[in-house]
């Protein structure tokens, strides 16, 4: 079986178990449930703290895992990303008490508190920079109030709680970070049940990503209409009963669905539907 490692909990649990949920996987019912074994597709997941995740796939114990961009490379463990998942995004900044930093050239001999040393140290290193990492557990944004350190490295979403603490971003961003599969560094890439995997993940990436939509147009402004929906390969075009007419089918953007619509609509399109897409192999 394929031995896939899944997030027990925090911001990746929720999105990661729906996700293989829509992709045909059993999932646990019971947040107490550390091992589960879907006999039908030939898996067993196992239930571990998102921090763990790369290091379990480093050691060969467990095939792959989903964990986040920022704790794979915190981890410092043999592993690497074959599939981003497109949730859980966020990013990864320096802040500081307004005024006091600019950019990473005024971060040399300063101290710097974060949760996530790993990727921090090899950021100062990557750019040259000397500096102190002070590693704490949790949220980090007292560690300038409290005298800790003079600067502190976290994710930031909106802001609030750095505006709150008194400290704002600055400089760019250390890193940008999401939800991402993982395997061990050197394992075989073409592993059928690894690719059967990732086949049914990025289905339901599409799945997402896409709609269906299906219309009715005039042929004169088949064109026309075939620009707005050029699909993935090509719209499937049949002719209507009524001469003169045919029915269009393409998949499109969901973020684009209602634009599109009006542009057939403004051409003389009629009849036009969307509709979702719970599966998908491209």
């Amino acid at each position: 079986m394929l031995r896939i490692a899944v997030p027990n909990k925090g911001s990746l649990s929720g999105p990661a178990a729906d996700m293989l949920h829509e992709a045909g996987y059993r999932q646990r019912r019971e947040s107490k449930e550390l091992r589960i074994v879907d006999p039908v597709n030939e898996v067993e997941f196992f239930y571990l703290r998102p921090r763990d995740i790369a290091i379990y796939v480093s050691s060969g114990r467990l095939d792959i895992g989903i964990t986040g961009r920022d704790l794979l490379i915190d981890s410092g463990a043999g592993a690497e990303e074959i599939l981003a998942l497109g949730f859980a995004r966020s990013t990864f900044r320096y802040a500081a008490k307004p005024g006091t930093a600019g950019g990473i050239g005024d971060l040399n001999g300063r101290t710097i508190a974060t949760s996530y040393e790993g990727i921090v140290a090899k950021h100062l290193a990557d750019n040259g920079i000397d500096a102190s990492v002070v590693h704490l557990d949790g949220a980090v944004e007292t560690a300038i109030e409290l005298g800790v350190a003079e600067v502190i490295a976290d994710v930031v979403e909106t802001g609030t709680s750095l505006r709150n603490a008194g400290l704002e971003p600055f400089g760019e961003p250390i890193m940008t970070s999401e939800a991402i599969v993982v395997r061990r560094t050197g394992a075989d890439a073409e592993d059928p049940k690894v690719q059967r995997f990732l086949r049914r993940l990025q289905g339901v990436l599409v799945a997402r990503t896409y709609v269906m939509m299906d219309y009715d147009c005039r042929v004169e402004q088949l064109e026309k209409a075939v620009a707005l929906t050029p699909g993935l390969e090509s719209p499937t075009v049949s002719p209507l009963h009524n001469e003169g007419w045919v029915a269009v089918r393409a998949m499109v953007p969901a973020k684009d669905a209602q634009r599109i619509m009006d542009d057939l609509y403004a051409i003389g399109a009629r009849a036009i539907l969307t509709t979702a897409i719970h599966a998908c192999r491209l």
